[in-house]
């Protein structure tokens, strides 16, 4: 790994080529783009990704690309074409990750297969992130965050009880994926610069299994106790009383009791200390049991009150609750304003465009704010030039549709 100072942050010297396309992949470059690696962004020439064609969009601009994709130099290139793969093979060994997710063979029909990846760059960290893997009948399938989402178990878990399973409206898939991606890359750039003889490795990752991976008590409780968790409302099925509450006035929030202390607490806080010792709801195993009378319980009080007046019973004891915001609530809040959990990322259209801020924060280290996504192929001259290509060169490629 090179290191440079001109890129503050753990990944600083770390230099990814990102051709993936959409977002599950292409967020998880961002994530290491936040953290300092120098991310270059790879997209067709005539700029077909699907993201820019979603919506957000206004007067033709992709804002949701804009977002996404901040923080990174953007090229165009036709590896499909052989003069595009002669390209492509000579920039490899100048990068160390390289970020993909077309389907499973895709880049083997293009000649790009893990050997001569490997073969140009021993030491490339190649991510594939598939909707379900390199292998096993599925791995030639489509997919996109709602059908990870629904295969791994996670939608079966969202939804009334008896009612339709039901999907968020947003691709919650693509962005825990996103975050293994980032996981994956940071985890073999550690392995890598711990051991300069290393090789570089194919990372086999799985959006199903990203998803999968974070429902831990699926399969156990599944094997030992023949249970399978299904969706149940906005009750949880493990731990209660924790459940979206409604105030006189109409204002929806979440509420959390889970550990004894904080039922405690929450007893005394609406005057119903008799619940504490009560024989039915004195554990959390008992509570679990009957949840529906004891959350009736809780759900009438707080019907009966007007939302500020249930802050000003529960803030003092210390529970855990919050209305259900949306984004101008965000915007409005002290804590987040405090926090800058918004940033405002350099954008070339409007100034500046607003985002949610880096995270995780590094106490004592100042990150610099990311500009926005490129546009297609706004970073042609400048990257094509560090690997020798001349304006010429480009002009000519550009000609031939390679770039």
């Amino acid at each position: 790994m090179t290191q440079t100072a001109s890129h503050p942050g753990a990944l600083a010297g770390v230099r990814i080529l990102d051709m993936a396309t959409v977002l599950a992949a292409p967020s998880g470059a961002t994530l290491c783009a936040d953290h300092g690696a120098d991310v270059v962004k790879l997209e067709l020439p005539d700029g077909s990704d699907a993201l820019r064609h979603m919506q957000p969009i206004k007067d033709g601009t992709p804002l949701w690309w804009k977002v996404v994709n901040r923080g990174k130099r953007g090229i165009t290139l036709d590896v499909r074409k052989p003069k595009g793969r002669e390209i492509f093979l000579s920039m490899l060994p100048k990068f160390d990750v390289l970020v993909e997710n077309f389907r499973s063979g895709s880049l083997d029909k293009w000649g790009l297969d893990i050997e001569t990846l490997h073969r140009v760059n021993p030491r490339l960290i190649v991510v594939r992130l598939t909707g379900f893997g390199q292998t096993g009948p599925y791995r030639s399938r489509a997919g996109f965050a709602r059908v990870f989402e629904a295969m791994s178990g996670f939608t079966n878990l969202t939804g009334e009880v008896g009612g339709s399973p039901l999907h968020s409206n947003f691709p919650l898939g693509d962005s825990i994926a996103g975050i293994f991606c980032a996981f994956s890359i940071a985890a073999e750039v550690a392995r890598l610069r711990g051991n300069p003889d290393a090789a570089g490795v194919e990372v086999d990752l799985a959006a199903t299994e990203a998803l999968f991976r974070m429902l831990d008590p699926l399969p156990v409780e599944h094997e030992q106790l023949g249970q399978v968790r299904c969706a149940a409302g906005n009750r949880t099925s493990y731990t209660a009383p924790s459940n979206m509450y409604r105030s006189l006035d109409g204002v929806h929030f979440s509420l959390v009791a889970s550990s004894q202390a904080v039922y405690v607490r929450l007893c005394k806080a609406v005057g119903r200390a008799d619940l504490i010792t009560d024989p039915n709801y004195d554990t959390l195993p008992k509570r679990v049991l009957n949840i529906d009378s004891l959350d009736n319980q809780f759900a009438e009080w707080f019907a009966a009150h007007r939302y500020v007046d249930i802050c000003a019973q529960l803030e003092p004891y210390e529970i855990p609750f919050s209305k259900v915001y949306d984004i101008t609530d965000i915007k409005a809040d002290p804590h987040f304003q405090a926090r800058q959990a918004i940033i405002r990322l350099p954008d070339a259209d409007y100034g500046s465009v607003p985002a949610p801020c880096i995270v995780p924060r590094v106490m004592g280290r100042d990150m610099p704010i990311p500009r926005s996504g490129p546009a297609v192929g706004e970073h042609n001259a400048e990257v094509y030039a560090e690997f020798g290509i001349s304006e010429e060169m480009l002009s000519a490629l550009r000609d031939q549709r390679v770039i």
